[in-house]
């Protein structure tokens, strides 16, 4: 089946089915929902199937008929075969490979949508990971998104509002620039150079020399992985563990003025010394000032309890299509919910629960006649990644924290003193670095 027919056909479907489906329960119209949408993502093989993939792991309040449909999307790639890796990495860096490493384990650590990840020593002695991408996924990714019907049709099939175009846009950009390896690394550098000597964060640093469009080098990491690490800890460590996430991510927004858009457990590493590694650089999103003014905008008028000011900053930003049929009241009320955990200062704790809650609103059509009013410009399409999947990272880890008194120490029209060991050990490090 080619792109142009499966769009035809998830949409024909989704019209043809319409009177069906209003006749059977909500149950029933989710499920029938979710198989297509899955049909369509696993048919498609690639940009999609990463898109699901992005997805499905934040299966916590996901309903379950969309969590069973999407659970087939969730597997890593298989990996390729050690000498096939050796070849794309031969004919990227130019050269024998013992020419570039002294040694190479052929067998690989990780393997993921688009790459696999191998040990090996450069040969001045440095122990490194290597990312090779798979042969032709840049080409079979990029054929997908070159037809934009396919992602739109997806998009509005779980989100009814959604004004796809600007969206399905601003997808292309970034997955475009994630196939390129040589953008992931300049990336990583801009994260590299700000966190240097940063007590609590960790970015490897990039070998440029052996790093390609296909390839990408970094110093190897050794820590734990996400569950070993949550498992063998107390819960105040899971505490420190999720304020470091919040404030990783936070920062990076507010202050380098860039987001690393893909927060998922299998990017984190946590090291002996206390500090977390943060990995994978190639979903990255950079802000202008005028978005952040904007974030500010929208943050103030939550904060001030306005909801009159509050829908128009909703609908000058495009989140809010004018005309809703709600009141200013049932607005705000609907979109506090996003900010919950910094409306009122106070420690509060993120269960998996609340982490499931906010999955639920960006799901759950049949209660929340809000979503078809509701849109995601741009510049918001990545940060939605924090209501879907940061929440479910800090919800796993049953974080409490006073994230409000965190915020307005991250919140540059703030820029309060800090409140927390962590954040003095912060403090501290600014200090030194400015």
């Amino acid at each position: 089946m080619t792109l142009t027919s499966m769009a035809a056909t998830a949409a024909a479907r989704k019209v043809g089915s319409a009177g069906r489906l209003r006749r059977d329960s909500a149950s029933t119209q989710l499920e029938a929902q979710a198989a297509i949408v899955t049909e369509t993502l696993g048919q498609m093989k690639g940009v999609m199937m990463k898109l699901g993939q992005m997805a499905s792991y934040i299966d916590e309040g996901m309903p379950a008929a969309m969590r069973q449909s999407l659970a087939s999307l969730q597997q890593d790639a298989p990996p390729m075969e050690g000498r096939l890796a050796i070849e794309m990495i031969e004919r990227e860096l130019g050269g024998r490979l013992r020419h570039h490493f002294s040694e190479f384990d052929e067998v690989a650590v990780a393997a993921a949508s688009i790459g696999q990840v191998h040990r090996a020593v450069t040969r001045a002695g440095v122990e490194v990971a290597v990312k090779v991408q798979y042969p032709r996924i840049a080409e079979v990714i990029k054929a997908d998104l070159d037809n934009t019907a396919v992602l739109g049709s997806i998009l509005g099939m779980v989100f009814s509002g959604l004004d796809p175009k600007p969206l399905v846009g601003e997808l292309r950009a970034r997955i475009t620039e994630e196939l390129d390896y040589a953008q992931e690394a300049q990336n990583q550098q801009v994260f590299i150079d700000f966190y240097a000597g940063h007590p609590h964060v960790f970015v490897p640093r990039v070998h440029h020399d052996l790093s390609t469009e296909r390839v990408l080098t970094s110093d190897f990491v050794h820590g734990a992985r996400f569950e070993p690490a949550i498992t063998a800890a107390d819960q105040a460590r899971r505490s420190e563990m999720a304020e470091i996430i919040f404030r990783y991510v936070f920062r990076g927004m507010y202050r380098i003025q860039a987001f690393n858009g893909d927060p998922h457990p299998g990017n984190y590493l946590f090291m002996d010394d206390g500090r977390i590694a943060f990995l994978d650089y190639g979903l990255v999103k950079y802000f202008t000032q005028a978005d952040i003014d904007e974030f500010e905008l929208l943050i103030r008028a939550m904060l001030d309890g306005d909801a009159s000011n509050f829908r128009t900053t909703l609908e000058t930003a495009d989140l809010l299509r004018q005309g809703a049929p709600f009141s200013d009241d049932e607005v705000y009320d609907w979109f506090s919910h996003y900010y919950d955990i910094v409306m009122h200062p106070g420690s509060h704790t993120i269960t998996s629960e609340y982490a499931s809650s906010m999955v639920r609103y960006n799901f759950d059509a049949r209660t929340n006649q809000m979503l078809k009013w509701a849109n995601i410009p741009p510049a918001y399409a990545l940060t939605q990644r924090i209501n879907l999947g940061l929440y479910a990272i800090l919800g796993r880890l049953n974080a409490t924290l006073d994230y409000r008194a965190v915020a307005e120490e991250l919140w540059p029209w703030t820029d309060a003193a800090p409140t927390t060991r962590l954040g003095r050990e912060e403090s501290t490090w600014l200090a030194t670095k400015n």
